[in-house]
């Protein structure tokens, strides 16, 4: 829920494990950034293995009060971990039950942003893993979604974003958000527009390529007004959408994109290109909706 004083709080996901801090680092940072509350969410697990066949399980009153003790000591120590980073940042905590996508998804009806962490495993550990909270909550948040990789990545100086534009509305959406990201971290912005010609080839590809250019010219026109100090570049690129995305924002501090596009096809709760740069950027990845 968000503050008494109207403030709509970031939301992070906290994983039980506390060598991976990155997700609720950035989120301690964005938090202090934009001097909003920073709610902490925890999912409590469940405690399998460890018992031999025929071996007695203890009740459930017992698994559960170790589920509320583990879920507690997790919660408490990423308290510390953001007050000890973040000193002026508002912290919450709250110990959920539920499946974390589910949870979260809740959370995101009262949030400004929700924070998870990512791990790029193997295409099948990826499906049930971290991708199985990361895709459906962006595919239905109605607030952005952050998604931040482990481990770290290298960053480039100077410090850049990058956003894809397709003129769609949720990538105008995208743009919005991904000048004010630039803003916070006194940030350049690269914005690009990455033109997949169709199958069939074009009568004048000189031609399409102009549309490109006027689309995202237009796309980003008025932002400069509103944020002077952001060195703004335009883009228009050859090649698949994923891959040239990916590859731009290798070592930038984020890469914004819309939830949906002119990428995505009818019927999907998530566009190709969302989901194509969830999977394989190794920076974090903001995406925006409607």
């Amino acid at each position: 829920m968000g503050g008494a004083d109207g403030r709509r709080p970031i939301v992070v996901g906290v994983d039980p494990d506390p060598s991976k801090r990155l997700a609720l680092a950035w989120a301690a940072d964005e938090a202090d950034r934009r001097a909003l509350p920073l709610r902490l969410v925890h999912v409590r697990g469940v405690l399998f293995g460890g018992y031999r066949s025929g071996e007695a399980r203890p009740a459930w009153e017992q698994w559960s009060q170790a589920l509320q003790s583990v879920g507690e000591r997790v919660l408490n120590e990423a308290v510390a971990f953001v007050e000890s980073r973040r000193p002026a940042v508002e912290v919450s905590a709250s110990l959920a039950d539920g499946e974390p996508a589910w949870v979260l998804r809740e959370e995101a009806q009262s949030a400004s942003m929700i924070v998870v962490g990512s791990w790029h495993l193997s295409t099948r550990r990826e499906l049930f893993g971290s991708a199985s909270v990361a895709l459906p909550l962006t595919a239905h948040a109605p607030c952005p979604v952050a998604v931040v990789p482990e481990p770290e990545h290298v960053m480039q100086q100077p410090a850049y974003f990058v956003v894809g534009v397709d003129g769609s509305p949720h990538s105008t959406a995208a743009v919005n958000v991904a000048f004010e990201e630039a803003a916070l971290r006194g940030a350049a912005l690269r914005a690009m527009y990455v033109w997949h010609p169709p199958l069939l080839g074009v009568l004048d590809e000189g031609a399409a390529l102009r549309e490109c250019r006027r689309v995202l010219s237009e796309t980003v026109a008025g932002r400069t007004a509103t944020y002077p100090e952001v060195e703004l570049h335009h883009e228009v690129i050859r090649g698949h959408p994923v891959r040239v995305l990916t590859e731009a924002s290798e070592h930038a501090l984020g890469l914004v994109v819309g939830t949906r596009g002119h990428g995505g096809f009818t019927g999907m709760l998530l566009g190709s290109v969302s989901q194509g740069v969830l999977h394989h950027a190794r920076c974090p990845v903001i995406t925006v909706p409607v």
